[in-house]
């Protein structure tokens, strides 16, 4: 969508309403209604598009739409999926120095039950870590979505930095120059 065209599409409403499974539970983006075309030679300025609790600050203070939007409320979505609820109030805590000392282990969805060091838990680590870049307030210090996409096919993520149960938020936020949060 956002990439190999030469003027991307803004979905400007990822959520988890607009994102369907197949039979094979392969995730498909739903709902263009509120889409447009970014025109490269324009300021891209729009009118309010978009569900509560997905948008991108930029987009709701200044109506000003990137792929960086997009970007955004894909890390909304992801970290919905991990936490098996609305992320609400925890992105804003994120930059928090609470927000920070929380643990993963007591935000993600009990159903996932990753264990010390194995597979599962880095695949969740990494995978926060990623939805964590994708929300950062500074639409600049996201990723693209096409980065995105390699890091999650890029095959086995980095072994823990330490022990599982001993990873808070604030060990997987990072800005756009390796700094935390």
């Amino acid at each position: 969508m956002h990439h190999d065209r030469p003027s991307p599409i803004i979905h400007r409403d990822i959520s988890s309403n607009n994102v369907l499974l197949d039979l094979d539970y392969e995730a498909h983006v739903s709902d263009f209604g509120t889409a447009r075309i970014l025109k490269p030679d324009s300021s891209n300025w729009t009118s309010f598009a978009g569900t509560f609790g997905y948008i991108a600050p930029e987009l709701a203070y200044t109506m000003q739409v990137s792929e960086k939007c997009d970007v955004y409320s894909f890390g909304v979505v992801t970290m919905e999926i991990i936490m098996g609820r609305h992320p609400g109030d925890l992105i804003s805590d994120l930059w928090t120095p609470n927000g920070q000392q929380m643990l993963l282990k007591d935000v993600i969805d009990q159903c996932l039950k990753p264990q010390r060091r194995n597979k599962v838990a880095e695949q969740v680590v990494a995978t926060t870590k990623l939805a964590f870049t994708c929300l950062h307030s500074n639409p600049q210090f996201r990723p693209t979505m096409q980065q995105v996409y390699q890091a999650l096919t890029s095959g086995r993520p980095s072994p823990l930095p330490k022990p599982y149960s001993m990873i808070s938020l604030g060990d997987l936020i990072e800005d756009g120059h390796g700094i935390k949060g």
